[in-house]
């Protein structure tokens, strides 16, 4: 057996107990943003995650919410709840550095606009965690909470290893290639990357706008339905799982890239999902996914080197070496040749739901392996797929490695479906500590 049950961090301090904490009044909010601070005060040193943590704004919203729960009133569904909110996205007042030395133009005038639902549901952002250089893949300072020498994963690095340590209940993250998912399943949380376009990009710095999406960290996919719900702008997220889905395992080369471990690993939880009444059948690769990866890169090169040549030519020391090679290699490819590739992409989409004829969402190990060293993110081969198909996916731990180390499943559905990903994947992750 190279692998063993999986076994959170902290399995008390998540997003919905808090919750649950806030509502019994055996914590206050001002009580729940101190022990995340002294979670950053105790782990940050050695972790980093954090860019920049504005304290002093977090307690002064802290005891507002206490003046509301004193009074039995709330602002919203997130009253009291601290976030981290990755250093490519603005929130009022605070300077957005997206990982670079020389990007930041002074603080943000305004929120973006997933900031703002969140603060508006009373969710109280503690302050920037770190991203790779312009959310690309040249390795952060960050280290994974779970072993010090294995990178966090990239590029929402700080988001997820500020979630993983208890430092904030929940963050905000993007994802252009794997860098929503990759980060969760490297640290032992959770991910949500939505279908493109559900979520706003408005203030956050983009990479390849044609692939960027907004998303979610937290350590449940139970907390990632409760935040969904507030940045989605639903009411409820109820979804009728009474009808087990029927699961498509998908292999090729998810099986072959993968690591022994993680296909293990993904196949024996994939095997207590059938023993409990699940459908679990494979699910043939479609033959475009051989030039997936090469056209996914394509556009993300060109749309990074349109946006950011100036910068690049001007403050060329701004930019480590893989944003930069990825840059050079954007100013290469012709613009007859990138609107080919575009064209392709929304045929792509539109073609997607053929994906699951047969099934109700597809599985897949949620990297090629657990964590390796620092000097990488980590590939994001198994992620960039549906960045680029813009499917929504759901990630969340599903064992450890024999040395120690989290791994992932990643679950994709159909295009909207995010409601029923993540009831679905709620209800899958109940039976997660069960022993293999």
């Amino acid at each position: 057996m190279t692998w063993k049950r999986w076994t959170p961090i902290d399995p008390s301090l998540s997003l919905a107990g808090a919750l649950a904490d806030l509502r019994a009044r055996t914590i206050t909010p001002t009580g729940l943003v101190r022990r995340c601070l002294r979670a950053i005060d105790r782990f940050e040193p050695s972790v980093q995650a954090w860019v920049s943590v504005d304290r002093e704004n977090a307690l002064r919203l802290a005891a507002e919410a206490d003046d509301r729960q004193a009074s039995g009133s709330s602002s919203g569904p997130l009253d009291g709840i601290p976030i981290g909110v990755k250093d490519i996205i603005d929130i009022e007042g605070m300077t957005t550095s997206a990982g670079a030395h020389h990007w930041a133009n002074g603080p943000a005038k305004r929120d973006a606009e997933i900031v703002a639902r969140l603060r508006a549901a009373g969710a109280i952002p503690l302050g920037k965690t770190v991203t790779t250089p312009y959310a690309w893949i040249d390795p952060p300072v960050t280290r994974n909470p779970w072993h010090l020498n294995r990178t966090p994963g990239g590029s929402s690095s700080g988001s997820a290893a500020a979630v993983a340590s208890g430092m904030c209940l929940g963050a905000l993250g993007s994802q252009t290639g794997g860098s929503i998912t990759r980060p969760a399943a490297f640290c032992g949380v959770s991910g949500l990357k939505p279908t493109y376009g559900r979520l706003s990009a408005d203030g956050i710095v983009p990479l390849a706008a044609s692939l960027d999406h907004p998303g979610l960290i937290a350590r449940t996919a139970g907390d990632l339905r409760i935040l969904w719900r507030v940045v989605a702008g639903t009411a409820s997220d109820d979804v009728n799982i009474a009808a087990y889905p029927r699961i498509g395992r998908l292999r090729g080369m998810f099986e072959s890239r993968a690591e022994a471990c993680a296909v293990e690993a993904v196949d024996s939880w994939a095997g207590r999902l059938a023993s409990a009444g699940v459908s679990v059948v494979d699910v043939e690769l479609p033959g475009e996914f051989d030039t997936i990866l090469s056209r996914h890169r394509l556009i993300m090169a060109k749309e990074a080197s349109v946006l950011h040549r100036r910068r690049f030519e001007a403050t060329p020391e701004d930019y480590p070496p893989r944003i930069a090679e990825l840059i050079a290699e954007g100013l290469r490819i012709d613009e007859s040749t990138y609107q080919q590739k575009i064209a392709r992409l929304s045929e792509s989409r539109g073609a997607s739901s053929a994906l699951f004829a047969g099934c109700d969402l597809i599985v897949t190990p949620a990297a090629l392996g657990p964590a390796p060293d620092l000097s990488t993110t980590g590939d994001p081969a198994f992620n960039s797929p549906w960045s680029y198909l813009g499917l929504p996916t759901v990630s969340m731990p599903v064992a450890l490695s024999e040395d120690g180390m989290p791994m992932g499943v990643q679950m994709v559905g159909p295009g909207g479906s995010e409601s029923r990903l993540l009831a679905w994947a709620a209800w899958a992750e109940q039976d997660r500590d069960d022993e293999s």
